[in-house]
């Protein structure tokens, strides 16, 4: 299944309701929420506790629908829940490529679901689909990362948890190759790499390149991970006509750095023989049992991977290996996001923010995937993060007043989808890389053309 953090194309046509209402003020942003409560003035355990609904829950883990689920899975989930609040059914809709499925049902103004994965969605467009669960402002005495699917004042997601970007490594692959110390550099990492592919059988870095997603995934990387900077991904990225460019005081930071570790690995031959043949299903079981050593994934995978075989405790998860100023970066984000449909009845509404609520404070799924909890006040770490204990993490900072929209319209208008579902262009990297038919620098001045013209048309 794909229990990743699926990178979704970009919402195809316009808004359905006037720009207006796509952002508007906070009145209009709340005529979406029939329930007549917010997501702060629920009290688990007493608000709502004699409502009758059924609601429908849409996710991308179809992995958890099954009884043979090695983890915690849904059925387990809701029948927790239920001991609380017997009267609401949750039914749950799962798809291994969700990301499809999940915008064709926002697009038709559908109210076959109540709860869903939010999918890649510009911001601007939130108020046309979903529920505000409150005030930004207030919702971030209640839950991390508050501001990261809000818009205009109002939070219209809440992140399932915590993950930080980093690698998914073989532990005993590395001892067997004589690593003694996680690389903090890209030099170092290669140099490891090497290592792996002269002293062990396994593939030293493996790209799941047939998967869009996991190509995209390297997007994660560039911002705060890769220059320390809270402010990257919103203010400088969106403002900048050359972010690609290498940085000549710093080289081995900033976007340049990210893509050309992938790049190196590639032309170095520390990749998979046949790049057209990946294949991410059995790649977790590969990873379990040595046959790969690393995997550039968020830390989601973590879980994934040690529950594909019979070697859980080789599975290792290190800090991307990007060094700024002498220290190391991670940006803490959301996984997928919990998103309520603003087209349902006033009780299904209602249940579905019980039911959020339920799963982010009660349920224990963030610890149970490997994830950083999403409470504000949890501020417990999974064991998963046990090499990012001199690692900082930080959260991007929101746009300035007034450019609220302007990394998505330069991302649209560059038709790079950074962090927005075009893995299509990481897979070109692959394909150059393999084939020498472009070097790292001619790739990223190409892409400094065209997303310095996308940064010059909005300004």
């Amino acid at each position: 299944m794909n229990g990743e953090k699926v990178a979704a194309m970009a919402l195809a046509g316009a808004c359905l309701v006037s720009l207006a209402a796509c952002g508007g003020n906070d009145s209009k942003a709340q005529d979406g929420n029939k329930a007549g409560i917010t997501y702060p003035q629920i009290k688990l355990g007493e608000t709502g506790k004699d409502l009758k609904t059924t609601i429908t829950f849409m996710n991308n883990h179809t992995d958890m629908g099954l009884d043979t689920y090695p983890g915690k899975n849904w059925k387990s989930y809701i029948e927790d829940f239920n001991k609380m609040y017997p009267g609401i059914k949750v039914e749950v809709q799962t798809d291994s490529n969700y990301a499809s499925p999940a915008l064709t049902h926002l697009q038709g103004n559908s109210d076959s679901w109540d709860v869903m994965m939010i999918p890649a969605v510009d911001k601007s467009e939130y108020a046309n689909y979903f529920v505000p669960y409150g005030e930004t402002k207030d919702m971030e005495k209640e839950i991390k990362l508050a501001d990261e699917k809000a818009y205009d004042g109002q939070t219209y997601g809440i992140a399932n948890n915590g993950v930080t970007a980093g690698i998914v490594y073989n532990k005993k692959v590395f001892e067997e190759a004589g690593i003694k110390e996680l690389p903090k550099t890209p030099e170092e990492f290669q140099a490891d790499l090497k290592l792996i592919k002269e002293k062990t059988k396994a593939i030293p870095l493996y790209t799941n390149f047939v998967e869009d997603w996991a190509m995209g995934a390297w997007d994660q990387y560039i911002a705060g991970n890769a220059t320390g900077d809270s402010t990257y991904m919103n203010q400088v990225l969106p403002t900048t006509k050359d972010p690609f460019k290498k940085d000549s005081s710093n080289p081995d930071t900033h976007p340049y750095a990210v893509y050309k570790t992938l790049y190196d690995a590639v032309s170095n031959g520390y990749t998979e023989e046949d790049y057209s043949t990946t294949d991410w299903e059995s790649s977790k079981g590969r990873i379990n049992n040595g046959e790969i050593a690393t995997m550039v994934l968020g830390a989601w995978a973590v879980p994934q991977m040690k529950q594909a075989g019979d070697h859980p405790d080789d599975i290792g998860y290190m800090p991307f290996p990007i060094t700024v100023d002498g220290k190391q970066y991670a940006t803490i984000a959301g996984d997928y996001s919990y998103g309520i449909n603003k087209n349902v009845s006033k009780e299904r509404q209602k249940a579905s923010m019980i039911f959020v609520k339920w799963m982010t404070e009660d349920s224990g799924f963030a610890k149970n995937e490997g994830g950083i909890p999403i409470k504000a006040d949890d501020k417990s770490m999974p064991e998963t993060y046990e090499a990012f204990s001199d690692v900082e993490l930080i959260v991007d900072d929101p746009a300035k007043e007034g450019e609220e929209d302007l990394l998505a319209n330069v991302n649209s208008d560059s038709e790079f989808g950074i962090n927005n579902g075009n893995g299509k262009k990481i897979q070109d990297i692959v394909v150059d890389a393999a084939n020498k038919t472009k070097t790292i620098d001619q790739i990223m001045d190409e892409w400094n053309q065209k997303w310095g013209d996308a940064v010059e048309s909005n300004e």
